[in-house]
C-alpha cells in the first residue's frame, strides 16, 4: 500500500468512525426493550418491557389503546390482546392529547423536523402536529413532548402489523374492547331493507394501504356527535358529508365509544365491530352506556346512510360520543378524527 493509499484508508477510517460517534448519541440512554412473558400483569412490568405473541390472534383489524395513568400501550387484533408494552407519554406542559386518531403516515427511519434532528424510528403518525407513536428512551413515567415512546423491538412489531387508518385510541380511563354484532349501522327505515347488500359491498372490500402509494381504498371515519345530534363521515380526513343523527332515549348519558369494523359475523347476516368505551380524564367517571346498546340507538336518513354505507370497509372506524363537535372547531392540518386536548375538546380535519 502506498503512502497516498495509506492516508486515504486512514482518512476513511477516520471519517466512518466519526459517523458512528456522531450517531450514537441519538441512542445512547434509550432503555433496553425486553420480552416478558404472556400474561405478566402490568403493574410487574418495568420501562422496556413488552409482550408479544400475534399468534394469539393471527387475523383481524387492529386497535391500539393507549392507557395514560397505567404507561401501557395495548395492542388489539380481532378483538383479542396480541401485545403490549410499556411506553412514555407527554410530561407536565406538553401532555399527549386523549382521543380517538387514525394512523396517518408511517415512517421506518422517521428524523424530527422540529427536535433537532432526533431519531424516530417506526414512526407512526397520529396529528400533523407533532404526535406519533415511536420508538424512545423510556424512563418509567410520561416524558416526551406529546408523542408515545414505545420500546425499540416492540415498536418495530407494532409498525409490521398496522396501515394507514389503524384507530389508536388515547384514554385516561378505558375499558378491554369487546366484539358487538349487530344487523346493520345508522339505517333509515327504508335502508334497512338494503341490509344485507350494505354487508357483502363492506365485506369485499379490502384493507387501507401501509402506505399511501399503495392500492386506492382510503381509511373511512365516521363522527356521532350526541349533542350535536349531527353524523360526519370522513375519508382520509376530508369530510364528504354531514346528515341528522337521530338518538332513541337522548336523555341517557351516553359516554365515549369507538368501534372498528372487522367484517361480516360468520353467517353474514350482521356486522362485526370490535368495541371499547373510554373516558378523557380522571374526573370523567363510569356511567356510560354500553357500546353494544349504543349502536342500536342511533339512526340518520336515507342520504346519510347511504353515503355512509358505499365507503364502508374492514378497518373503518366510528366514534360516538355525548360531547359536542362543531365543524367551527375544525382545522385545515389537525388531528385526525377527534381529540381533547389541553386546549379543550376538538374535532379537526386533515387535509392532504
Amino acid at each position: 500500500m502506498t503512502s497516498r493509499n495509506r492516508t486515504e484508508f486512514s482518512r476513511r477510517r477516520f471519517l466512518l468512525a466519526g459517523g458512528a460517534v456522531s450517531v450514537a448519541p441519538l441512542i445512547t440512554g434509550w432503555t433496553k426493550p425486553n420480552r416478558v412473558a404472556v400474561g405478566t400483569p402490568n403493574s410487574m412490568m418495568k420501562p422496556g418491557d413488552y409482550v408479544w405473541d400475534p399468534g394469539l390472534s393471527p387475523s383481524g383489524e387492529v386497535v391500539v389503546i393507549v392507557s395514560i395513568p397505567e404507561q401501557i400501550v395495548h395492542v388489539y387484533r380481532g378483538g383479542i390482546e396480541i401485545g403490549k408494552a410499556t411506553c412514555s407519554t407527554g410530561r407536565k406542559g406538553h401532555a399527549t392529547p386523549t382521543g380517538v386518531f387514525v394512523v396517518l403516515e408511517k415512517d421506518v427511519d422517521h428524523v424530527s423536523s422540529i427536535y433537532k434532528g432526533a431519531r424516530m424510528p417506526f414512526m407512526e403518525r397520529l396529528t400533523w402536529r407533532g404526535v406519533a407513536l415511536h420508538a424512545g428512551n423510556l424512563p418509567g413515567y410520561p416524558a416526551s413532548h406529546g408523542c408515545i415512546r414505545l420500546p425499540y423491538d416492540f415498536a418495530r412489531l407494532l409498525f409490521g402489523v398496522t396501515h394507514l387508518g389503524v384507530a389508536v385510541i388515547v384514554a385516561d380511563g378505558l375499558s378491554q374492547p369487546i366484539e358487538v354484532v349487530h344487523p346493520t349501522t345508522f339505517l333509515s327505515s327504508a335502508a334497512s331493507e338494503q341490509a344485507a347488500q350494505v354487508i357483502a359491498k363492506a365485506k369485499s372490500k379490502s384493507l387501507p394501504p401501509k402506505r399511501r402509494n399503495l392500492g386506492t381504498q382510503r381509511p373511512a371515519k365516521v363522527v356521532a356527535s350526541i349533542p350535536d345530534q349531527t353524523l360526519t363521515i370522513l375519508e382520509d380526513g376530508r369530510v364528504l358529508a354531514e346528515g341528522p343523527l337521530y338518538v332513541k332515549q337522548p336523555g341517557d348519558i351516553i359516554g365515549s365509544h369507538v368501534y372498528v369494523l372487522q367484517g361480516a359475523d360468520r353467517s353474514g347476516g350482521a356486522l362485526r365491530w370490535t368495541a371499547a368505551s373510554f373516558r378523557h380524564s380522571a374526573e370523567e367517571q363510569g356511567n356510560q352506556t354500553s357500546p353494544a346498546a349504543v349502536i342500536a340507538r342511533l339512526s340518520t336518513d336515507d342520504r346519510t346512510a347511504e353515503q355512509l354505507h358505499a365507503l364502508m370497509h374492514p378497518g373503518m372506524t366510528m366514534v360516538i360520543t355525548d360531547r359536542p363537535a362543531q365543524s367551527d372547531t375544525r382545522s385545515e392540518r389537525g388531528f385526525a378524527i377527534a381529540t381533547d386536548d389541553p386546549g379543550g375538546w376538538e374535532t379537526t380535519v386533515f387535509e392532504q
